[in-house]
């Protein structure tokens, strides 16, 4: 079986190719970048499998099927998170996840070989995938408006430390101190609002990441949120969002 590597970090990709020498397998080549992955397609036959990160030096590793025609087949090594991950999984794309286990290593390759035949009719979206993993920030709001008395108000986003549900309505409370009713549920809010700015930590609140003033540790192995302004009662990260609250943080 003919294998490359295509991989930024260089300790990574050595340790990839070991792994692969566990089990009989010697890549062919260690490719770092777009670039370089390029004019190596161009002038080698290509592989029957590639290991393919998605973020090179120098660019998405996308890139490399804009400017050449790969026949291998791809298995994706990936740090992304469960979500973005999803359009690997709607695709039928394998992917490992970082630090690479090497059981699941070999339970990819295994998989490859007893069923995988060489076509260079991709079945997969490489657009989907990037899109979901690189979404555009013009899908998500920029602005607020709210009614007030008979004017209308526009609040950027920048301004808005919070969105908290109150007596079944939804509610932006900004860095002044003030809060306003909106006509969005916090459901809605979750595909209009930038996932590195806002994150829903309860049923209850989507906090902004600069508005937060102090994290401190609850009961329940809870953690309680202090923003700037709002203090009109507990921001609470429920037990179950923990965990992602904190990837969300790193």
């Amino acid at each position: 079986m003919k294998v490359v590597i295509i991989e930024d970090e260089k300790p990574a990709a050595r340790r990839l190719s070991r792994m692969l020498n566990e089990i009989g397998i010697e890549p062919i080549a260690m490719l770092h970048s777009v670039e370089e992955a390029v004019n190596w397609f161009y002038s080698n036959e290509h592989p029957d499998l590639l290991f393919l990160d998605i973020q090179l030096s120098d660019g998405l590793s996308f890139e490399i099927f804009e400017e050449v025609e790969v026949k291998s087949a791809i298995i994706f090594t990936t740090a992304y998170d469960e979500y973005a991950l999803k359009a690997f999984k709607l695709n039928s794309v394998d992917y490992l996840l970082k630090p690479i286990d090497s059981d699941e290593l070999n339970n990819a390759v295994n998989q490859f070989k007893n069923t995988h035949t060489i076509t260079n009719d991709h079945s997969f979206n490489f657009e989907q995938i990037k899109d979901l993993i690189s979404p555009s920030e013009t899908n998500y709001k920029k602005r607020f408006t709210v009614k007030i008395g008979q004017h209308l108000k526009m609040i950027f986003i920048e301004s808005i430390e919070c969105f908290y549900s109150e007596d079944k309505a939804t509610h932006i409370h900004t860095i002044d101190g003030r809060s306003y009713l909106i006509e969005d549920t916090l459901e809605q809010l979750e595909t209009k609002l930038q996932p590195d700015t806002f994150f829903r930590v309860s049923r209850k609140y989507f906090i902004n990441i600069n508005a937060i003033k102090d994290i401190i540790s609850y009961s329940n192995s809870r953690l309680k949120i202090v923003l700037q302004s709002y203090n009109e009662s507990e921001i609470i990260v429920s037990r179950e969002r923990v965990k992602d609250f904190k990837n969300w943080l790193g």
